[in-house]
């Protein structure tokens, strides 16, 4: 059963992950918080940009369209043909 900050980060949009990370990446910058705080901070960190890589990747397959060609495969902008 995940976690429930795994949970929490899946349900959270691209913006507000990033802004999230943002946050964590000035707290971890001071140096202020303690060992163990750190790295809780780090590793909530590191799921965060999972998760932004995630919906980056999934953004990215919505607007290109993988094709094959006889060089390979390759990729191209999306189009809807039914237009």
């Amino acid at each position: 059963m995940p976690a429930t900050d795994e949970i929490d980060i899946k349900s959270l949009s691209f913006e507000a992950a990033l802004r999230e990370l943002e946050e964590i990446t000035r707290s971890l910058e001071t140096g202020e918080a303690s060992l163990e705080d750190s790295i809780k901070l780090f590793e909530r960190g590191s799921a965060l940009k999972m998760h932004c890589d995630e919906k980056l990747k999934s953004a990215q397959m919505r607007v290109e369209q993988i094709v094959e060609t006889q060089n390979g495969i390759k990729t191209k902008p999306y189009s809807d043909d039914k237009n």
